[in-house]
């Protein structure tokens, strides 16, 4: 997938080219509808609205989507690795697995060691 898209219509096409993967879209106008738990083809639908967000993971890569002003940024973390996830209760009680990455980075205050800094926090699907 791209790195920036400019309009709704083709960010649509390019989520509904997604195959196994599991997770939501948050349209601007709605609450979250499109939600897919199960790892299948996406089906999304704009009626009106815009994507304001939406997450996929298709068990090792993550997909996030975001709207900032006029484009959508869009990145995907190859391989990520599910030592420290997290499992958060969502929507009609769905539980949504997070996973933190982290990065070793020097620090001033370490006397020149590294440390671990969490880079992000990235989508990781649904558990039951």
């Amino acid at each position: 997938m791209e790195s920036k898209y400019t309009d709704t219509e083709t960010l649509i096409q390019d989520i509904n080219k997604l195959k196994n993967y599991q997770g939501f879209v948050q349209f601007s106008d709605r609450r979250i509808e499109d939600v897919f738990e199960k790892f299948s083809d996406i089906k999304v639908e704009a009626k009106k609205g815009f994507v304001y967000e939406a997450h996929f993971y298709n068990g090792k890569d993550s997909i996030t989507i975001k709207q900032i002003n006029h484009y959508w940024l869009v990145d995907e973390i190859k391989n990520i690795s599910l030592d420290d996830t997290q499992i958060y209760i969502g929507i009609n009680n769905l539980k949504v697995k997070m996973a933190q990455i982290w990065e070793a980075q020097s620090d001033e205050l370490c006397v020149g060691m590294e440390v671990m800094k969490l880079k992000k926090v990235v989508f990781v699907g649904f558990t039951s």
